[in-house]
């Protein structure tokens, strides 16, 4: 694959990644009546990544988040020289979605981005649950480490054929039901910086948290499965094979 055929696959991949779960969150979970709720939001997220992983991990590898991409290299299994590709379009594709599901949710005369929001991540004031910086922190690195082993043992080349995107968006959806209250669950620098963008205020001015938190959490991720796991058979650059 090209490189230009690689950057708009993660470019449409992390596109769809927001728009979808954080279009569940805004446009769906709130719904009078019918809303579908915590669980629901954590499920979208889910089934974002698994619809992409089968749709272009043969593509991109579908990392759809920087973490990822930073992951898999300190994991030995991607190559640096492709890491500016791949953020790049990670962060644009993240940040179109934010602004097209501002122009969708604008669409209800009731819908404020000041009082409804877009399903920015945050900390303190900004936490669903009141949950302080240290707490936001510290879930960050932990969830995205894990994510990263998910990913890495589920794409090994010993583990099952066939399987690795079901057990990756099952990964994600857990990982949404444990840290929705928390953060609002980044987990993806990509994820938060279109809805941070969009909100302004206390959202851009957390959103290094989720940057930093998840890309340590990345590295620790891929350090540590590289190092215990010993896959020297696994296929490289795939999150989604």
């Amino acid at each position: 694959m090209t490189n230009m055929q690689k950057g708009l696959a993660e470019f449409i991949g992390t596109f769809w990644l927001v728009f979808g779960g954080c279009g569940s969150a805004v446009l769906a979970a709130a719904f009078p009546d019918v809303g579908i709720g915590l669980l629901g939001v954590a499920l979208a997220f889910g089934l974002t990544v698994v619809t992409m992983a089968y749709a272009i991990g043969h593509i991109s590898g579908c990392h759809l988040n920087p973490a990822v991409t930073v992951g898999l290299w300190a994991g030995g299994r991607f190559d640096a020289r492709d890491m500016p590709l791949y953020i790049a379009a990670q962060v644009a594709g993240g940040i179109v979605a934010a602004f097209l599901l501002l122009y969708v949710a604008s669409g209800n005369p009731d819908y404020s981005v000041a009082a409804n929001g877009l399903a920015a991540n945050g900390f303190g004031e900004g936490s669903p649950g009141g949950y302080d910086l240290i707490s936001g922190f510290t879930i960050e690195i932990l969830l995205t480490a894990v994510f990263l082993w998910i990913i890495m043992g589920s794409t090994d080349g010993r583990a099952p054929a066939g399987f690795a995107p079901l057990a990756i968006g099952l990964g994600l959806t857990l990982i949404h039901l444990i840290s929705i209250p928390v953060t609002n669950t980044s987990v993806n620098p990509a994820r938060s910086t279109g809805p941070a963008l969009v909100v302004g205020g206390i959202a851009l001015q957390q959103l290094w948290l989720f940057w930093v938190a998840p890309l340590l959490g990345g590295l620790v991720g891929g350090w540590l499965y590289r190092t215990v796991g010993a896959d020297a058979g696994a296929k490289p650059d795939i999150e989604g094979d």
